[in-house]
């Protein structure tokens, strides 16, 4: 059976089983190919005949040519699946791919923004309206506090302590822990508090701190549409996630010189480790800074 036949099989193989889109289904044909093209060439064998080293081989040269671990590790996921598919078929004895090390991806870095980019952006808002108080207020807090997206939306007042500065939040794992405001964040909390929360509510009641004109409160999916659209009217460009406030929140604390085991406990991350990924971000904004300042830079 050629590797045609095979590819082409594989492929209907998934499409049946598992639905596989249109477009899975080409990139994996065509990973193939090109696979089946390198061994016939280098190896002089077919698909079948393909041994652990080949794999192995073939991943290095395309390492080598520049490939990224990402899309290396999609085309040995590629290729277990269609090793384990003849398997199963019974057209080989053993599989090849079988104990071959994934790449290592690493861990991407968090985007982040500037100083400047921020208050750009917490300077969107229309404060005149009560929405667009109430939208200040809520990016005011997310850069003073760290908070997570889903810790910000369903924030309750009585969470709240401004006599204090201070949000009792409840994180992940049902870890409890007092974040500070700040002088800012609190500012714009009382002023909110006075009157466009009340404004937002009529005669309704809510239990969020930042309700909708529902009285529910917002989606991370509404809030990180909200983000998008004050960052488009900022001229803000650097690329957004939901949690780039939180983010710059973490990455500008290390900047000016919090300790990492501060910045852990403000962020209510349970593992060092899950922190010292910002510490990448800082050094890598310090060697900017030098590069650009340093007479030796």
């Amino acid at each position: 059976m050629d590797d045609r036949i095979l590819i082409e099989g594989f492929a209907d193989a998934l499409w049946m089983e598992r639905g596989s889109s249109q477009n899975t289904l080409a990139a994996y044909q065509s990973d193939l190919r090109a696979f089946a093209r390198w061994l016939a060439l280098e190896r002089a064998r077919g698909l079948r005949e393909a041994e652990r080293v080949d794999l192995g081989d073939y991943l290095g040269v395309l390492v080598e040519q520049g490939r990224k671990p990402r899309s290396t590790a999609r085309l040995l996921s590629c290729l277990r699946q269609f090793y384990q598919h003849l398997l199963r078929q019974g057209l080989i004895e053993c599989d090849p791919s079988a104990r071959l090390d994934s790449p290592r991806l690493g861990r991407p870095l968090p985007g982040s923004l500037s100083e400047q980019e921020v208050e750009r952006l917490l300077s969107a808002p229309d404060v005149g309206e009560a929405r667009g108080h109430r939208d200040r207020t809520m990016l005011e807090v997310l850069y003073a506090s760290g908070l997570r997206v889903s810790e910000l939306v369903t924030l309750r007042p009585d969470q709240v302590s401004l006599t204090q500065g201070v949000a009792r939040i409840l994180g992940k794992g049902g870890r409890e822990r007092l974040v500070p405001l700040g002088d800012e964040a609190s500012h714009w909390l009382r002023e909110y508090l006075r009157g466009p929360r009340a404004d937002l509510l009529g005669a309704r009641a809510s239990d969020y701190l930042f309700p909708t004109g529902r009285s529910d409160h917002m989606t991370r999916q509404a809030f990180w549409l909200l983000i998008k659209r004050y960052a488009i009217e900022a001229g803000v460009t650097t690329p957004l996630s939901p949690h780039t406030l939180r983010h710059a929140f973490a990455t500008h604390l290390l900047n000016h010189g919090a300790d990492l085991r501060v910045v852990q406990l403000l962020l209510g991350h349970s593992d060092l480790s899950t922190t010292q990924i910002y510490t990448h971000v800082a050094r890598e904004r310090l060697k900017q800074l030098h590069a650009r300042h340093h007479p030796r830079g």
